[in-house]
């Protein structure tokens, strides 16, 4: 018997951009446990992308930051499925195009472009699927490990995760006043991912995560969709409104000596 209790179980999964995706990784491990994988992606150049990708898996597209896509995305929904247990929102975006800037130099339009698409998606997603969730279904987002540290490699993103964790809690108490959906995050390490690469600054600080770790060696992608497909499963039920941060140990390793002694080191 699988353990996840995920056989047959519909999922939808939002936002794979390729194989090394957190939701791609997420998506092979809910087949793995013979759930069923509908995947919605952002544009029609990425589903034809993905299309070989995903292997004829049913794929849909949602740009979340227009209302009128995500309303037609649940009518589509509605009528080809007879509903979902669950769903997973790894939907993130900053606009770093003019490259990393100190925090106070955010722009307006960066900061609420980012709020909208990472995090208030996961609640225009949610109430307009509301109907087509079974009413003990999981939804799971993915936030960070670090959203009270201020690390300058991450920019203006921090915050807005904070935003998104945040909501699991109002999500979760409005839901219940129809159902138990569940409402629940992980929040990752630095993890090795394309949109990740493309952070100014984001691979000296994975590299140095990598020495903070007490194992010397950074979380890996599965790590994080093992515990997102855990979630999602009858098995996680009494967890709820949670953030489970998947760090390996690196927030209990600050103080490393080795770390300590390279940085008080003279320079030369």
């Amino acid at each position: 018997m699988d353990f996840l209790d995920l056989q047959g179980k519909r999922i939808l999964v939002f936002g794979v951009a390729n194989k090394k995706s957190v939701a791609y990784r997420i998506g092979l491990l809910l087949e793995q446990a013979d759930a069923e994988v509908v995947y919605v992606v952002r544009s029609q150049l990425r589903k034809e992308q993905l299309e070989k990708l995903l292997g004829g898996k049913p794929v849909y597209i949602c740009d979340v930051e227009h209302q009128d896509q995500i309303d037609a995305l649940a009518d589509q929904l509605a009528s080809d499925f007879d509903g979902f247990y669950g769903l997973v929102h790894s939907i993130a975006f900053a606009d770093y195009s003019d490259g990393m800037h100190p925090f106070h130099k955010t722009t307006r339009s960066q900061f609420l472009q980012a709020m909208d698409i990472s995090c208030f998606s996961l609640t225009a997603l949610s109430n307009a699927l509301k109907q087509q969730l079974e009413p003990n279904g999981a939804v799971v987002t993915i936030g960070i490990s670090t959203t009270r540290m201020a690390s300058e490699s991450y920019g203006f993103m921090a915050p807005v995760k904070a935003a998104l964790e945040s909501s699991l809690a109002f999500l979760t108490k409005s839901f219940s006043h129809f159902s138990e959906i569940r409402f629940n995050a992980v929040a990752a390490g630095l993890l090795k991912t394309s949109a990740s690469a493309g952070i100014p600054g984001y691979v000296d600080a994975y590299l140095y995560a990598e020495r903070i770790i007490p194992r010397k060696r950074a979380i890996a992608t599965d790590e994080v969709a093992a515990t997102a497909a855990f979630l999602l499963s009858p098995k996680s039920s009494g967890i709820v409104s949670q953030s489970i941060v998947v760090d390996a140990g690196m927030s209990t390793n600050y103080f490393d000596a080795q770390v300590i002694a390279d940085a008080m080191r003279p320079a030369n």
